[in-house]
Formats: structure tokens, C-alpha cells, sequence
């Protein structure tokens, strides 16, 4: 089968040098992709002052649990009931709309939440934003899109820095502007900011959204690829190479097309010509050159596919996987303020809130930037399900120290050097577990979908089954933590030793991933 692609360049047979990213699309990508987590934790700080003061508990305060967690669990909910919906729109309409959707989305489900009074209008505004926001998945659709083999790694590296000061940024602003009326003076005058103590922060949410919005409008380039088309109709032609190598050649014969000085000719016959060498291909991201996947496809690349397509055993094995990460890091992100602000009778730190901001805050951010910096060259040595398996085994020891430091805090009488000691180790182990999730399994995703036009539902199914795990895992850990304490399995433990055991079985269902993904291959 002959197939156009650009004429060959001199040093081909050299090793493929990395792409360079393209800044200004990389940072439009990273600055919408930072709505997402601070509007999902601004309220974090304020929500369960906001469920008292609604009257929903009857004045029982110790029903705040329950009412705060259907508001922080219905985000992710109803988001995985309608992420794939948006993925696979963004597979026809294009991704660029998508985004700005999901963007306008948030910044007026926010605002609905800031002027809600009453509880149910809370829980429906939560919900607004899950359904409406439809750019975590096409997002990472995107990036898969303007980064190729050489320097996908180091794209996707970028995405848990954002999180990390997403996450960071969300509950400091919800913190620090909740309740202005009670801080400042400029804020007493009139009623709106006593009746709505809660509307600044979220319009501060929402106008990070809308400016996101406005760069993206600017800015963001399409990414979802069209077919070139020439004045009569028919598709452009460039030189040509055989590329036998890559899949067998198809029955069906097509005529020779003329353009210009090129001449595309019938492929001799391979059982009497030698195919030729092979010769590594530069990734370069200029429309003269070939995505060998999609060419060896170029049927299944016109149209896209649906669901059941695309559901295969290889596919099913990275959601599964992607699954056991979702359970194991929302696991741990409900655990860590939870067990923090326990007493220390309880097995808890006894931290207060200031301090468990400032600990998440800064072992966000240091993780983050962790990623950043080690991530490329980690995939690059250890490949991806090696460094798969050795990030998402952290989980295990972030876990393993939490009945460790409540026993030597608890010895101790109050938070000392050791407990901070096993903060740290604990908290690096958490930096380390980034790569699972932010790195490798996105990289294995977006290399799963059968074509570029599936890579929209592809995502779209990755974040709905993650949405879902993380809709249930709050409540989950939250619920054995309790129990474990009200009839004191294991010594209050049991929690732990419950969810390391699931951890295990994450290790266990990595042995299903590839060796390889096929960027990781392209690479080399």
C-alpha cells in the first residue's frame, strides 16, 4: 500500500530526536485544565458550615457528615453520568467547543452555588457543575493531540502540577474569602454579603473559569484532525513511501493518482521485490507527515467509533486499572484531613485546619513540581508499566504510615518530631504515587483508542469510570474509618488494612498493562 508522506530528510536514520512542546497551546491547555480542581475544592473549607446553616441537620451536628458528603460525592456522580457524552460530542463538533462549554459550565453552576440558601439548591447547583463540566476528559484528548511520540511524556507530567495548584489554590480561596462580611469592613455595608456569606469565593471560582474561557476563545487551536481536501474534491498526494512494515497490505486496488510532479506507482509485487529497509520516521508535527496508526486504519480514522468498538480486552484492562488508582488516591485524599484533625486518643494527629491546609498545600505543590521534573526521564528508563507498577505501589506505604503515626503520636501524647518525620516520609511516597495517574495511565488511554476520531470516547470512558469510583470512594473510607473507630476493629485500624488490601489487588491487575504503549515504542 503506498501512502503519502513527507520526502525523507538527511540523518532519517538517526535516532528521532523530542519535539519540541508547543508552549502557547500547552499553557491555554494547563490554564483551563486549572478551573476544574479549584472549582471542585473551593467549597471544601466552608461546605459543612454551609449544611448547618441551612437547618438540613435539625440541629444535630453530628449529621453534618452526611449531608456535606452527598454535596462534595454529587460532583463526581453526576460527571460520570455525562463526561462521555461530552467525549464523544467532541469527537464530531470538535473539542475547541467542548471545552468552552465546560468552562461557561462551571463558572455559572458556581455562581448558582454562591447564591444558594437552601440545601437542595446546593446539591442541584453541585450537581450542574459535574454535568456541565465537560473538559477533563477532552482535555486530556487534546493533549494527546498537539504532543506525539517523543514528547507525550513530558506533556502529560504537566497535568498533576495543575492539580497540585488547582487543589491548593481551591481551598485557600474558599477559605480566606468565605464570610467576608465578618472580616471586612468594606463588605458590612448593605445585606447581600450576611445573607450570601459564600458568593465571594465561588465568583472568584467563576471567574477564573470565564477567564480561561476568554484565553481559550483567543487562542486554543482545533486539534481534532479533518481530512484535507483539494479544490475538485479529492485528497492531496506527497511523495510516498511503502510502509508494508507496519501492517500487511490490503486486497483492494486503488489507480495511480497524478499531482503535480509526483507520480504515486502501483507497489511491486512483494513476493518477487524485496521490501526495503526500514527507516525510523521523524515525529515532527507538520501536515506533510503520517500518523502510521491512523493510516493503517484509514477507513475506521472517517468516522467515529461508539462504545462497543472501542471496548476491547485492551481497553477494558486500563479501565480497570485506571479504576484501582481513582479508589486508592480519593481514598487517601478523604483520609489525609480526616485522620489529621482526629484526636489523638482516637488515632488522629490531632492537626487543626490551618495545618492541614498548610500540609496539603505545600506537599501539593512540592509534589507537583516533582513530577514535572523526574517524570520524562523516569518513563524514558524504567518504561511505562514498570513505572506504572512502582508509583501506584506508593499507595501501599501512604497508607501502612497512617496506623504507624497515630501508634507513635499516640506514645507520644501530642504531634512531635516523629509524627512530622512520618509526615514527611508519608507525603513523599503520595508525590511519588503522581506517576500512576497523572502520567502512565493517561499515556495508556490515549494510545488504547482504535483511531484519533475515538480518542474523545476513549477518554470520555476513562473519566466516567474514574467519576464513578471517586462518587463512591469518599464515602468509603469515610464510613470504615468511623466504623473501624465506633467498634474498634483491629484496634481502629481495620480501615487501613482494608484498603491496602485493595491497593494489592490494583498491583495484582497491573500485570495485565502492556509492556509497552505504542508512543513509547515510536520513541525509540
Amino acid at each position: 500500500m503506498i501512502v503519502p508522506v513527507a520526502p525523507s530528510e538527511p540523518g532519517a536514520d538517526e535516532a528521532v530526536k523530542e519535539t519540541p512542546l508547543p508552549k502557547l497551546q500547552l499553557f491555554l491547555l494547563l490554564f483551563l485544565q486549572l478551573a476544574e480542581p479549584i472549582t471542585s475544592t473551593v467549597i471544601y473549607p466552608f461546605v459543612n458550615q454551609l449544611v448547618r446553616e441551612t437547618g438540613v441537620t435539625g440541629g444535630d451536628e453530628r449529621k453534618t457528615g452526611y449531608f456535606a458528603g452527598l454535596i462534595e460525592s454529587s460532583f463526581y456522580a453526576v460527571e460520570a453520568v455525562c463526561v462521555l457524552q461530552w467525549g464523544r460530542a467532541s469527537d464530531r463538533v470538535g473539542r475547541k467547543p467542548v471545552l468552552l462549554c465546560g468552562l461557561l459550565g462551571l463558572a455559572l453552576s458556581m455562581l448558582g452555588f454562591g447564591l444558594a440558601r437552601a440545601y437542595w439548591a446546593a446539591v442541584l447547583a453541585r450537581c450542574a457543575e459535574g454535568a456541565l463540566n465537560g473538559n477533563i476528559g477532552v482535555a486530556k484528548s487534546v493533549m494527546a493531540e498537539i504532543t506525539d511520540a517523543t514528547n507525550r511524556a513530558r506533556g502529560f507530567a504537566c497535568l498533576p502540577m495543575i492539580w497540585a495548584v488547582g487543589g491548593t489554590l481551591g481551598p485557600v480561596i474558599g477559605g480566606v474569602f468565605a464570610r467576608p462580611a465578618d472580616r471586612w469592613p468594606a463588605f458590612r455595608k448593605g445585606t447581600f454579603w450576611t445573607t450570601y456569606p459564600y458568593f465571594l469565593p465561588c465568583v472568584i471560582a467563576a471567574c477564573i473559569s470565564l477567564s480561561a474561557c476568554v484565553f481559550v476563545t483567543l487562542g486554543l487551536k482545533e486539534t481534532l484532525p479533518r481530512a484535507p481536501r483539494q479544490e475538485g474534491g479529492g485528497h492531496a498526494s506527497l511523495p510516498s513511501i511503502d510502509i508494508e512494515r507496519v501492517q500487511a497490505p490490503r486486497r483492494q486496488e486503488r489507480p495511480p493518482s497524478h499531482t503535480g510532479d509526483i507520480t504515486q506507482e502501483p507497489r511491486p509485487d512483494p513476493a518477487s521485490t524485496p521490501s526495503p529497509s526500514t527507516e525510523p520516521l521523524k515525529a515532527e508535527k507538520s501536515p506533510a507527515n503520517i500518523d502510521v496508526h491512523a493510516v493503517a486504519s484509514p477507513d475506521a480514522e472517517e468516522k467515529p467509533l461508539g462504545i462497543r468498538t472501542i471496548l476491547t480486552a485492551r481497553v477494558f484492562c486500563l479501565l480497570l486499572n485506571y479504576a484501582f488508582v481513582a479508589l486508592a488516591d480519593q481514598c487517601v485524599a478523604v483520609l489525609v484531613p480526616l485522620v489529621y484533625s482526629t484526636s489523638v486518643p482516637l488515632g488522629g494527629l490531632g492537626f487543626g485546619p490551618l495545618t492541614i491546609g498548610v500540609v496539603q498545600g505545600v506537599g501539593g505543590c512540592v509534589g507537583g513540581l516533582v513530577q514535572v521534573a523526574t517524570f520524562p526521564r523516569m518513563h524514558r528508563t524504567l518504561g511505562a508499566r514498570r513505572l506504572y507498577v512502582c508509583s501506584y505501589a506508593m499507595y501501599v506505604v501512604v497508607l501502612a504510615v497512617f496506623p504507624l503515626n497515630a501508634l507513635v503520636t499516640r506514645r507520644a501524647g501530642a504531634a512531635g518530631a516523629a509524627t512530622w518525620a512520618l509526615v514527611v516520609v508519608q507525603y513523599t511516597a503520595y508525590a511519588a504515587s503522581y506517576m500512576t495517574w497523572a502520567g502512565c495511565i493517561f499515556i495508556y488511554i490515549s494510545d488504547a483508542a482504535p483511531n484519533q476520531k475515538a480518542l474523545g470516547v476513549t477518554n470520555g470512558l476513562a473519566q466516567t469510570t474514574a467519576s464513578t469510583v471517586r462518587a463512591v470512594a469518599p464515602s468509603l473510607a469515610s464510613s470504615l474509618f468511623s466504623l473501624s473507630l465506633e467498634r474498634r476493629l483491629a484496634g481502629g485500624t481495620m480501615v487501613y488494612w482494608v484498603l491496602i488490601g485493595i491497593t494489592l489487588l490494583g498491583l495484582v491487575a497491573s500485570r495485565w498493562l502492556p509492556a509497552t504503549a505504542h508512543a513509547e515504542r515510536d520513541a525509540r
